[in-house]
């Protein structure tokens, strides 16, 4: 099994990667994965995103990414919904990509009125790829994260058993 963290968050060194590898590391914990992680930070690929031909290091964080057994998708909630950044690069993957991928969706968010938004935006993306992605996706705000062992620990424990653990295993 694979554990790819993408953090959609144009700023390097956010509160939301902090957030992203701390919800990867409850759902790995619970997992009793102790293989390689993975985490690829939009932000530094911000630059060369765009290009027409995808360069080495979007091709590379591509194939990562449709390699990954367990995917975690977090991004800031700009105007209701996940970034651009993160849009931009996941219409990159071809359809169908996240197939046999179990996804799980975090939205950081500064109003607890965007809660929604993880299960109506960003949950629906990673469906359209081809992903499982277990219920529910995690809309954390951001005066949690300075404290989130709580908040994170009840979600790990929520979608974690929908995780399959074997290869070829349904969610």
């Amino acid at each position: 099994m694979s554990f790819v963290t993408l953090v959609g968050n144009p700023r390097e060194g956010s509160r939301t990667r902090t957030a992203a590898e701390q919800a990867a590391e409850q759902v790995a914990e619970r997992l009793a994965y102790d293989g390689k992680s993975e985490v690829i930070d939009l932000a530094g690929l911000a630059p060369v995103l765009l290009r027409p031909e995808p360069a080495d290091e979007v091709r590379q964080a591509l194939d990562l990414v449709a390699g990954a057994k367990v995917l975690l998708v977090a991004s800031p909630t700009y105007k209701g919904t996940y970034t651009g950044l993160l849009k931009v690069f996941l219409d990159r993957l071809p359809s169908q990509a996240l197939a046999g991928t179990v996804a799980l969706p975090v939205l950081v968010m500064g109003d607890a009125r965007h809660a929604l938004a993880v299960e109506t935006h960003l949950r629906p993306l990673l469906v359209e790829l081809g992903a499982t992605v277990p219920t529910p996706g995690l809309a954390l705000l951001e005066s949690e994260i300075t404290s989130p062992e709580e908040v994170l620990g009840r979600w790990a424990d929520r979608v974690t058993p929908q995780i399959p653990l074997k290869e070829g295993a349904a969610v």
